[in-house]
């Protein structure tokens, strides 16, 4: 009996929330889902074809050959009592119907960059600010691409003040997860001070 009662209190104190991982084509969001996940991560992809090549740009992901068609998915836990759900979407833009639906609910987002395609994240950052939705853009740093600082990153991409830039191998667990754990953080803080706004 006394277990039982154990068991219905880790339900009730256990949280969990979902999480997006954004960003162009080929910048490492399937990766990035697949390094942090603690279960075996959940995978839509389908090898790149003929037909996809007049719409899909691979200039600077040449040796990418295949495509996330619907979402990536993954779990981690961040601590005790807090698990995050991870869904990596879909790159091009034909798949963009999809974001709206999994958005919904969502805490926050990462946007995954890669400064030798930086414009690749322009649409995930516009979609994220318009919808109000937290985010901190991740640059992936690719060993072939120049390195660039935080604030370099922020002023090209007009980001809000305050919106985080985090460098990242998106390859590496550890790295993967504190790029997460800035997203909750401030995440966080803003739906508190949304909080607050509304109660003032």
């Amino acid at each position: 009996m006394g277990s039982e009662r154990s068991d219905a209190d880790d339900d009730t104190t256990a949280m969990a929330l979902k999480i997006l991982v954004a960003g162009g084509f080929g910048v490492g969001k399937t990766t990035l889902v697949g390094a942090v996940s603690e279960i075996r991560p959940l995978r839509t992809e389908e090898l790149l074809s003929e037909a996809g090549q007049s719409v899909d740009d691979t200039g600077g992901v040449d040796r990418k050959t295949t495509t996330t068609v619907a979402m990536d998915f993954g779990r981690i836990t961040i601590r005790s009592g807090l698990s995050l759900y991870l869904f990596g979407t879909p790159g091009q833009d034909r798949f963009w119907f999809l974001w709206d639906e999994l958005s919904q609910g969502a805490l926050g987002a990462v946007v995954l960059a890669d400064t030798r395609r930086l414009e690749d994240c322009f649409p995930a950052v516009d979609y994220f600010e318009h919808r109000h939705i937290p985010f901190v853009v991740a640059v992936n740093c690719f060993a072939t691409a120049r390195t660039y600082g935080a604030q370099e990153v922020s002023r090209a991409l007009d980001l809000d003040r305050g919106t985080p830039v985090v460098l990242c191998d998106a390859r590496d667990r550890d790295s993967g997860k504190e790029v997460l754990i800035r997203l909750v953080e401030y995440a966080g803080r803003m739906h508190t001070a949304r909080l607050l706004d509304t109660v003032g």
